[in-house]
């Protein structure tokens, strides 16, 4: 088995940190389905402030927010600019197929374009 990008929302902007929260990232439910990520899937998330990288579980969220919840709220602050993934893990022949989808958003956070495979 291989672990593959299945998708990627790129370069969204954090918009809220919660520590008291018990913990994953919101993410707008908009891009969520437009990169295929189901609530408590398990995501990582990269931040390209600072470089954190970490693994947590999404949730739904409202139109925009972006929110590092419970211990993820250590790894960035408002406004950072981060990326989140999702993978898939598949046998080596399904492996020779996979195209992620990349989730594009503007400075608020809404989608601008999905597209399938990397450039």
């Amino acid at each position: 088995m291989r672990v593959m990008l299945k998708s990627k929302i790129h370069r969204a902007r954090v918009t809220g940190a919660n520590i008291d929260y018990e913990g994953s990232i919101t993410v707008d439910r908009q891009l969520m389905a437009a990169a295929d990520i189901l609530p408590f899937e398990q995501v990582e998330v990269l931040n390209i402030n600072n470089g954190a990288r970490i693994a947590t579980y999404a949730i739904e969220g409202k139109k925009g927010e972006i929110c590092l919840n419970g211990a993820a709220a250590r790894s960035g602050t408002i406004g950072d600019i981060v990326l989140i993934l999702s993978y898939i893990h598949v046998d080596d022949r399904a492996a020779q197929k996979i195209t992620p989808r990349i989730v594009y958003v503007d400075k608020k956070n809404a989608l601008t374009a999905v597209k399938e495979g990397l450039k």
